[in-house]
């Protein structure tokens, strides 16, 4: 790491550190990167897989016309379940498809200092409330082979340059810690990126048969007052194409809410 870039690490450590800002808000649960200046430890969420909530096969499209909810102007942003897809699995604390207040929303971004107090904590709050959440809405995609699970959210914060500066941070975060790149989404180079989670370890090789772990591509992205989320898991060679081709449709229909796409 040379001069300069050590000193940009330093900068941004110590912002994070003052505000514990979080990388990841998706679905009930928050995943985070923690971050400290003289070690900069790092944790990260186990991921736990789980069924899908629906069963649809291509022999039985009927069992897929659950679209998920569009009767909030929250609900309407969330693309609705496109072909090859069904509602997946709860979030933690929540369906797969559901929507939080703006007051939850704000809570639920405040819950992620667990283990910070203090002045550090204040100083997460008010940063907290600085954003100006408005609101959330999440909604768990799954593909009808089980081969990919994917969580959305979408954040709407007061105004523009709060969505921006919180996006920046995202990924300045992300290339701090040296992440692999994620796939790219077309026509959105400058309002969306993706990165990949660590590859997973290999097991050893005792005789002993184990599911696959799984590994995750996480992409975040943004459009005006709304920001979003999307991690997705899958057995590997993830399918990271899927994956952002699913984040590009998302993209399309916050740009006409309420028409599926």
């Amino acid at each position: 790491m040379t001069e300069k870039s050590g000193g940009r690490a330093r900068r941004l450590l110590k912002n994070v550190l003052s505000a514990v800002l979080v990388l990841g808000a998706v679905g009930g649960g928050v995943a985070y990167t923690a971050t400290t200046v003289d070690g900069a430890d790092r944790t990260a969420p186990t991921v736990g897989w789980r069924e899908p909530s629906a069963t649809a096969t291509p022999e039985d499209p009927a069992a897929s016309v659950d679209k998920g909810r569009a009767s909030t102007p929250m609900s309407k942003l969330l693309l609705p379940v496109p072909d090859g897809y069904v509602l997946g699995a709860d979030l933690a604390g929540y369906g797969n498809d559901d929507e939080l207040g703006a007051k939850q929303a704000a809570a639920l971004f405040k819950k992620s200092s667990k283990g910070v107090y203090g002045k550090e904590r204040r100083t997460y709050e008010k940063a907290v409330d600085a954003l100006g959440i408005q609101g959330m809405a999440v909604r768990s995609y799954a593909r009808v082979d089980n081969s990919l699970q994917a969580e959305v959210s979408i954040l709407r914060m007061k105004d523009k340059k709060a969505v921006r500066k919180f996006f920046e941070i995202r990924k300045d975060l992300a290339e701090l810690l040296d992440l692999d790149k994620g796939p790219k989404i077309e026509g959105h180079a400058r309002n969306a990126f993706c990165h990949l989670s660590p590859e997973p370890e290999k097991p050893e090789d005792d005789g002993e048969e184990r599911t696959p772990d799984l590994r995750a591509v996480i992409c975040v992205a943004y459009d005006g007052e709304v920001m979003i989320s999307v991690t997705a898991y899958g057995v590997p060679p993830l399918d990271t194409k899927a994956v952002a081709a699913l984040v590009e449709k998302q993209l399309r229909h916050i740009e006409s809410p309420g028409k599926y796409i």
